[in-house]
């Protein structure tokens, strides 16, 4: 299988300081088929990566593809590995998926599917398709375009009884991360509901541990250290708001989120807390010092 990073890259640019930024150098900054949705952080090909998950979609709003791009800081550089799933034949079909968080534990990435659970992936089974098989993958239609992908292939869905927009993981005080997850419902009203689930083992599925209703609107991702909820919350074309708290009234603290903004990740080692916005020509992905945020 190819490198990490062999042949597929795409330069980005970094601003270092407090924040850290990333921008893409390419289509990708302001394309209106590929919308960043979900991130996290994992190590994938022994290197430490941050992940972005992409849905594409035509122009009637149908989703037709989604992915995951493996961003090296290091390196300013990174791989796409498309979405998908296996039919009964065995034919591979495009996860077509809104992606709209991503929990990465070890090899199992799970992703929200939005009004369809969560999707479940074997980040070691990632495949080289070729052709045809790659173009469908992708979502892409014509000759010669997108004549080789990588891939990974759904293991499982897992029903869970939210609408699930968002998933984020959970850590102790210290810094270890625990086999939970928060999962969300993205609402414009006020009555979108916030889980805690253990994540599936054998052949169980998520189970709930706790559901409240933080009362905002326009929720985009949820994680968990120690004693502390963070919840982000886009505004259409203003500042994302952060909001915080340790029971379950949140309030708004002072940190600002990217324009647009979606998901959100812990970063222990870096001791950062990650976001990134979705709209075309702001788009950016964030990493904020766990000392804005009294970590």
């Amino acid at each position: 299988m190819l490198g990490l990073f062999g042949t597929i890259w795409r330069p980005l640019w970094q601003k270092r300081g407090e924040p850290v930024e990333l921008k893409w150098l390419s289509a990708r900054t302001y394309t209106a088929k590929w919308y960043p949705q979900g991130i996290d952080v994992g190590t994938w090909q022994g290197r430490r990566v941050v992940a972005v998950s992409w849905f594409r979609k035509d122009k009637s709003g149908r989703h037709l593809a989604s992915r995951v791009s493996m961003i090296d800081l290091k390196r300013s550089r990174l791989v796409d590995i498309a979405l998908t799933f296996e039919d009964d034949d065995g034919r591979i079909h495009p996860a077509q998926i809104h992606a709209g968080g991503i929990a990465w534990f070890g090899d199992r990435l799970f992703v929200a599917a939005t009004g369809q659970g969560i999707w479940e992936f074997d980040m070691r089974a990632v495949r080289r398709l070729g052709r045809a098989d790659a173009r469908r993958a992708i979502g892409a239609n014509g000759r010669g375009y997108g004549a080789s992908a990588l891939a990974v292939v759904r293991t499982r869905v897992h029903p869970v009884p939210l609408r699930c927009s968002f998933v984020g993981r959970v850590f102790d005080a210290d810094g270890t991360s625990l086999p939970r997850v928060l999962i969300g419902e993205y609402r414009n009203d006020e009555k979108g509901r916030i889980g805690e689930f253990t994540i599936p083992t054998g052949d169980e599925g998520f189970t709930k541990l706790d559901t409240s209703r933080p009362g905002i609107r326009h929720m985009q991702g949820a994680v968990h250290w120690g004693e502390h909820r963070y919840v982000s919350q886009s505004r259409d074309l203003k500042a994302g708001a952060l909001w915080s708290g340790t029971g379950e009234t949140l309030e708004r603290n002072e940190v600002v989120l990217p324009v647009g903004c979606e998901d959100l990740a812990l970063d222990p080692e870096d001791r950062m807390l990650w976001s990134l916005g979705e709209h075309p020509w702001r788009r950016v992905v964030r990493g904020i010092p766990f000392t804005q945020l009294d970590i």
